[in-house]
């Protein structure tokens, strides 16, 4: 019997705890020689016999709280903890160890098992507090590999390589979850954006018929399906099927930021606009309407209710950012099934602009007590033309202080719709968003090519938002935004825009934006 056995078990658990938590980053390594020093310490500090323990260091190495509210419970139990704990540390060593990042020749490397490396990435850093990404960068050394990944010659994402042979990247599921970790972990103060990346990004951004920004067909306000594959993945003892949206999303993030950078480093030609806020200690909410929305659009049967993919009264308010467009001949000769090189030899001009946007929600009735003014007729408005933000042809708005009245040609009636400051104050907030069934977006703004108006919707079943613009003075045509907002507390309206004079059957004219909001 050592001194060790004599040890009550209580003590002998806090001792166990503070080897294993010693050091914050990576494995419990610490804790290794009190498990190994005998057979009866062993049996008690063991991750099959002690779950809680594990539990314990599970809380201290990684964030827990998005992770309870995600899934929906105040209390995880200890063995789902423990079991995570351990699944996380090997996924960390092979992210590490580096391997997974390059293509090799004649490898029988699984491209369904780099795709739950991928997707378990994901999950940690949408429930990111901190803990999580510093265990993925500073232990992992994520930033390395995913640099690795997508801007090697002999990277896994094999998007250099095709690039210069005259093939464009590949856009996969896989490709999807990279870019999206690639745009979560940016830090633009310590990337000098070089070609390789630049060039990426570009494609991703840029081609719009060749990379899509929604995960359904656009052209659908209630769509019926998705050509997507859910992907599977068991998240602390539950079965969760996740859709991120496609990696164009988060590389137009990624490609306008870096540009930017790479401007404000040469001769000032006006302010440079970054769309990455790097803040310590995100809220653990940042990421929770992401995380809805790859529930949401996993479902596959859509209907019109609104998801938790939108986040009522986020839009409203002035947002600020840039809109790129790309010469017209060398976007023709893209459509005209042009390789990259034409692409990187053209111009991507940028303009800023400011948008000033109001939020309208239509209320069903609600119980009574809740002090809103509520339509009767509240039948959300039927699916239009995509190219006029889905609003039917001949609807008529008319805006007072009250709020918006709407009537559509196939009504006898006109619908009230409320601003979002009257339904979603603290107080009436989660009761008021069970009963919004529609959601209209009004605003106006300027570019150096004149002042606009926007209308638009919100499409309940994803938050894919879709804005008319049309110009005041001039003939400069009517014009179509679409995108998502990406980020609660921190967020950016992304998307892209495009002609309205090209039928909706075949790919128009486009490009990106972004807006984040004026602070």
């Amino acid at each position: 019997m050592t001194v060790l056995d004599s040890i009550p078990s209580e003590i002998l658990e806090h001792i166990a705890f503070y080897a294993a938590t010693d050091s914050f980053l990576g494995p419990p390594n610490h804790l290794v020689p009190l498990l190994t020093s005998n057979r009866q310490i062993h049996s008690q500090l063991s991750i099959s016999s002690n779950p809680l323990l594990y539990a314990r260091i599970f809380a201290h190495k990684f964030d827990l709280q998005p992770v309870l509210r995600h899934l929906n419970v105040n209390n995880a139990p200890s063995t789902a903890l423990a079991a995570e704990l351990k699944l996380r540390f090997l996924y960390l060593k092979r992210i590490r160890a580096g391997g997974d990042a390059y293509r090799i020749e004649g490898s029988n490397k699984s491209c369904a098992s780099l795709h739950q490396l991928l997707l378990r990435v994901f999950i940690w850093l949408l429930e990111n507090e901190e803990k999580n990404e510093r265990q993925l960068r500073e232990y992992a050394n994520i930033d390395t590999w995913l640099q690795d990944y997508w801007f090697s010659s002999d990277g896994a994402s094999d998007a250099i390589r095709r690039i210069r042979e005259g093939h464009w990247p590949i856009s996969d599921r896989n490709a999807s979850l990279a870019m999206w970790l690639y745009w979560f972990l940016l830090r633009p103060d310590d990337n000098a954006p070089d070609d390789s990346a630049l060039d990426v990004l570009r494609a991703f951004a840029i081609v719009a018929h060749r990379y899509n920004i929604t995960a359904s067909p656009w052209t659908e306000f209630s769509p019926t399906s998705s050509p997507d594959t859910p992907s599977h993945v068991a998240h602390f003892d539950e079965d969760f099927q996740l859709t991120p949206l496609p990696a164009a999303i988060p590389a137009i993030l990624a490609f306008l930021t870096l540009a930017n950078k790479r401007q404000s480093n040469g001769p000032p030609s006006h302010p440079s606009i970054s769309y990455k806020s790097i803040v310590r200690g995100k809220p653990g909410c940042e990421w929770d309407c992401e995380w809805a929305r790859c529930l949401s659009i996993s479902l596959r049967q859509y209907g019109n209710m609104l998801t938790g993919a939108f986040r009522p009264g986020s839009i409203e308010g002035v947002w600020e950012g840039q809109f790129t467009y790309t010469e017209f001949a060398a976007y023709a000769a893209l459509l005209g099934g042009a390789p990259p090189l034409i692409l990187q030899k053209s111009l991507v001009a940028a303009h800023q602009q400011t948008w000033k946007l109001r939020e309208y929600h239509l209320m069903r009735p609600a119980a009574p007590g809740t002090n809103l003014q509520l339509d009767a007729n509240a039948e959300p408005l039927p699916s239009g033309n995509p190219l006029r933000s889905y609003f039917p042809d001949g609807t008529h708005i008319k805006e007072d202080s009250k709020g918006l009245v709407v009537l559509t040609p196939n009504r006898n009636h006109s619908v009230r719709y409320q601003r979002s400051s009257h339904t979603t104050p603290e107080n009436l907030k989660r009761r008021c968003e069970n009963n919004i069934v529609d959601v209209i977006i009004m605003g106006e703004g300027h570019s150096s090519w004149g002042q606009f108006n926007l209308v638009g919707r919100v499409r309940p079943c994803d938050g894919f938002i879709s804005l008319s613009k049309e110009y005041i003075d001039g003939d400069r045509g009517k014009w179509l935004y679409r995108g998502y907002l990406i980020g609660n507390v921190h967020g950016n309206l992304v998307g892209r825009w495009r002609d309205t004079l090209s039928p909706i059957e075949v790919s128009g004219y486009e490009g990106c934006f972004a807006m984040n909001r004026r602070r």
